[in-house]
């Protein structure tokens, strides 16, 4: 058998590994605002780096991803370097789009927005890491009308851009809109004139009434109208009304007559115990139809409803073109009006999902789901967190009035909690070794640090200090920069149940300490966790340096 092979996108570095550190996130009162027990949280630093720092807590929690990433068009944008070559682009959204698929719900949904600069290559790299069978459509969004010109020497004008629409996996369904069914069509009425012949077809008891025994009236359609439907094509294997015509009525004309009505009883799903069925009208003709009503469900509806499908364009010219001031923040070249994002959470979310922005922007995604009951988390690096993430927050909660707020009858309220990306746990020396950076991390700090590098939950037990935190029941985490000694440990297994489990990290402990007991681990740091992660990286935004593009142009070097 040959190697089994994958329809995959390839490119230069897609193989290498990133190890982002998982680290903490660092809680900063001052900047929260409104209501703190609100579950809204909006983190300054590195999107890659926060995502991995919400991994452990909120794998599996969100509803709705929305992204706008740097569209790599290489133009310069205010608050981005958006100018980023092929490969480099795909290998800085490979990583952050595995972590945002493993945040998603199982019922839930990635929408991504993009133009064509990039989108082709981001397609099959969506396909790849969701699933092709979980992409669920691409919306095209008009963003600027054909007249208005963004530079002269343009050959060729940028009005639409797209959103790649995924599941988490098979089941997932959006909310569709819901029309009212109009009983316009249930408009004919059947009037019996005289007394039918009564027969028995497949079982079934039929009256025949020859053309003068009746009428069918057209008149306004109510609930006790008839609808009428030919009975052809696929009608006639689609039903048991078109099943019925096929296998008794078809050819009856050549008996019965040109014209007739047929009474079929204990047939339908209507309010009537019957249901009328006519034949050919004059000669030469072998359609007939049959005539139903209001299913008996839909008569116990409040109200009779169908779903309306999902549209795939979208023309939110004039709200791109005057979002500018919306949340009193400005944003150029990429801002979204809150519109499109009303859009967005109406079609994949519910009230009271999280939803999730790691490249918050402006903070629309976040200030749309704030007003729309929606529980939030927004990402941004930068300054611009600071002075347009956190100021238009805060006016979401003080009531601001602009974009969505009065068709959703918005009138402020909640609020949302601040968190900082840390620098890493380690750092180097003088001499070039890695040690912890106590300048920046406390003891508690550290230990909450440590847990979630190996995995475990950082809660911190009450009344048994060496109960730092928990990877599952009775298995615990201990944290100490004290060395460990054979009495020290002897006194934390004293305090140990026969079911409990125990790992130790610590910077050096006595040799033998080991294998001493069946049910402790030990470890030294920062040892044991050096080769797990890449520390001492502060960033992995998304833009382009001269290091990069030389390391690019050496590997393709090397391959040619």
């Amino acid at each position: 058998m040959g190697i089994k092979q994958k329809l995959e996108l390839t490119w230069i570095g897609k193989e290498q590994a990133v190890r982002v550190e998982p680290r903490i996130l660092l809680y900063d009162e001052k900047r929260s605002y409104g209501n703190k027990l609100d579950d809204n949280i909006l983190i300054h630093g590195d999107n890659l780096v926060a995502l991995k720092a919400l991994e452990q807590e909120y794998a599996g929690k969100v509803k709705c991803i929305y992204i706008d990433p740097p569209y790599n068009t290489g133009s310069m944008f205010e608050h981005y370097e958006d100018n980023l070559e092929h490969s480099i682009w795909l290998n800085q959204m490979k990583p952050r789009l595995e972590i945002l698929k493993g945040l998603l719900r199982e019922d839930g949904f990635f929408c991504c927005h993009i133009d064509d600069s990039e989108g082709h290559y981001l397609k099959l790299l969506l396909d790849e890491i969701f699933g092709r069978q979980n992409y669920l459509t691409t919306l095209y969004i008009r963003v600027r009308y054909p007249e208005k010109t963004l530079k002269v020497d343009m050959d060729f004008h940028k009005e639409i851009e797209q959103i790649f629409v995924y599941r988490k996996k098979h089941g997932a369904k959006p909310n569709l809109d819901v029309q009212e069914v109009g009983l316009d069509k249930f408009c004919y009425y059947v009037e019996e004139i005289g007394q039918g012949e009564e027969v028995l077809l497949g079982g079934k008891k039929v009256e025949i009434f020859n053309k003068d025994q009746y009428k069918i009236v057209k008149k306004e359609g109510s609930e006790y109208g008839l609808k009428e439907i030919w009975a052809s094509g696929t009608i006639l294997d689609g039903n048991s009304s078109g099943r019925f015509f096929r296998d008794y009525l078809t050819g009856r004309y050549e008996e019965d007559g040109y014209g007739v009505l047929y009474k079929v009883y204990d047939i339908g799903d209507d309010r009537y115990p019957y249901r009328y069925f006519t034949g050919p009208k004059k000669i030469g003709a072998t359609k007939g139809k049959y005539y139903q009503g209001i299913p008996v469900k839909k008569l116990e509806e409040d109200n009779m409803t169908r779903t309306i499908p999902i549209n795939g364009f979208y023309d939110f010219a004039a709200q791109f073109g005057n979002c500018r001031q919306e949340g009193g923040v400005e944003f150029r070249s990429g801002k979204k009006p809150e519109a499109l994002l009303e859009m967005i959470l109406k079609y994949f979310s519910d009230e009271g999902d999280i939803v999730l922005d790691s490249f918050l922007g402006s903070g629309t995604t976040a200030a749309v789901a704030h007003k729309m009951k929606r529980k939030w988390i927004g990402i941004e690096m930068g300054e611009q967190c600071y002075s347009h993430c956190q100021t238009r927050l805060s006016r979401v909660i003080d009531g601001d009035t602009s974009g969505i707020s009065e068709s959703v009858n918005w009138r402020g309220g909640g609020g949302y909690n601040f968190y900082e990306v840390p620098p890493s746990l380690l750092k180097k020396d003088k001499y070039g070794n890695w040690i912890i950076n106590k300048d920046i991390y406390t003891a508690t700090a550290i230990a909450a640090a440590v847990a979630k590098y190996h995995g475990f939950t950082y809660h911190p037990d009450e009344e048994v200090f060496w109960k730092q935190g928990y990877s599952y029941e009775n298995d615990y985490i201990f944290t100490t920069d004290q060395m460990i000694t054979v009495e020290y440990i002897d006194l934390l297994h004293s305090e140990m149940k026969s079911d409990e489990s125990l790992l130790i990290c610590c910077p050096a402990y006595q040799q033998g300490l080991e294998e001493r007991y069946d049910n402790i681990n030990i470890e030294k740091i920062p040892q044991s966790i050096l080769d797990k992660y890449d520390f001492g990286v502060e960033s992995y935004n998304m833009k382009i340096n001269d290091t990069v593009v030389d390391e690019v142009a050496t590997t393709i070097n090397e391959e040619e």
